[in-house]
């Protein structure tokens, strides 16, 4: 069972590298970084290669480039199948696999390098498996995950996509429809031209979009006038989606931008806590602890990763805590102070309850080499202390504390 547990936390530790991970994960930035560098000089040498000159001088290193990073590709794939029962994790495992492969990002891994190993095993094929090459230039969209600026992109295209949708089916209609009507206007005119209601798709194309290659083109008064129209409806046409992918960024931008004004900071506060041995909430599952109302565990940083503080979730000894309390929303301070005793300090060598201080001030705390001690009236305050103490009077050598 032991062995088992390591094992699926290996795994655990392969996907949260291979995946998009956090800023302080080093390994995870680091293969990262080497996979998008993988991806540019792939493409990179791809074009290169088309160059006579380059591929001249420099064709055997640009070839050994491009089947490092297809090696390169291939392994991660591989253990993206290894790993995807965590990228998928409410699927059993054969699912989660089958999922990933037929995802978009899925096809794309495997066709960056498969057709490139295919020509060994099929060498008829090797002019067609040469063409699916060109999917990899799709896996620049792995380095749109990285980057939150891009990925504002896939957050436009997403939401507006029922309109691009709707826009797109217009123009499709709109095409057809000048097809068909030109066909009619220009059949007996230029019957080799206009053969039949499909061969006015090409001139529709380069009408509506705006392109203009003028090889196929109107010569009778009724069919020039209906080109105009058709022109002027086709810069109204390509408008509508600029429009709407514009106004979506526009949104979004502006989306973001009241997050980031609306919120406040101030309202919720976070502290870390190192969980020992010796604590009573190591081995106690979170709902367990009854924690007061106010105060939650946000996260769990344990051997490295990120545990979501579910209640069912048993603390151990060594995980790091992130505690998080909710602001109390008032003008009313709790102004504590902490003052080091020195070796000169007249509090050196005395109990608490013995020393010299005003009802006003109270002890709330003293740290000694690292360990917090609970002040009791039979503590002996010794040199190097550091005593954290409430007091409205005015200590010399003692700093503020902010809360």
């Amino acid at each position: 069972m032991a062995d088992r547990n390591l094992w699926l936390a290996r795994r655990r530790r392969v996907f949260n590298i291979v995946e998009v991970g956090a800023s302080e994960d080093r390994f995870s930035r680091l293969y990262d970084l080497v996979n998008s560098l993988a991806i540019v000089v792939n493409l990179a040498a791809s074009i290169l290669y088309t160059f006579e000159n380059f591929r001249a001088d420099f064709g055997g290193a640009i070839l050994s480039v491009e089947a490092v990073t297809v090696a390169f590709f291939a392994v991660d794939y591989c253990l993206r199948l290894w790993t995807a029962r965590f990228l998928y994790p409410k699927l059993p495992e054969p699912r989660a696999v089958m999922t990933y492969i037929r995802s978009f990002s899925g096809l794309v891994d495997l066709l960056s390098f498969l057709p490139y190993y295919l020509p060994i095993f099929f060498p008829s094929g090797a002019v067609a498996f040469r063409m699916f090459r060109v999917v990899r230039i799709f896996r620049l969209f792995r380095i749109n995950a990285y980057y939150d600026s891009l990925n504002v992109i896939t957050q436009v295209i997403a939401s507006k996509r029922q309109q691009l949708m709707s826009s797109v089916f217009i123009i499709l209609v709109l095409m057809l429809a000048s097809s068909l009507c030109m066909y009619s206007l220009e059949h007996e005119a230029q019957p080799e031209v206009f053969t039949n209601a499909f061969s006015g798709i090409w001139w529709s194309v380069s009408t509506l979009l705006t392109v203009g290659y003028g090889d196929i083109y109107p010569i009778t008064t009724t069919g020039k006038l209906f080109g105009i129209v058709i022109t002027f409806l086709g810069v109204g046409m390509v408008a509508i989606p600029t429009g709407i992918i514009s106004a979506g960024f526009v949104d979004q931008y502006s989306r973001i931008k009241r997050l980031s004004e609306y919120a406040n900071e101030s309202d919720v506060h976070f502290i870390k806590v190192n969980l020992s041995q010796k604590d009573s909430w190591a081995g106690r599952t979170i709902q367990a602890l009854g924690l007061p109302s106010g105060i939650i565990v946000a996260a769990i940083q344990r051997d490295r990763q990120i545990v979501v503080p579910r209640g069912g979730v048993e603390l151990r000894a060594g995980d790091i805590l992130v505690l998080g309390a909710r602001s109390l929303g008032d003008d009313r301070h709790i102004d504590l102070k902490e003052m080091i005793l020195r070796r000169q300090n007249p509090w050196n060598g005395q109990r608490i309850r013995d020393l010299d201080i005003s009802r006003q001030t109270i002890i709330v705390m003293v740290r000694r080499k690292g360990n917090v001690l609970i002040p009791n009236g039979d503590l002996i305050l010794k040199e190097g202390d550091s005593v954290i103490l409430y007091t409205q009077s005015r200590l010399p050598h003692a700093t503020t504390i902010e809360i």
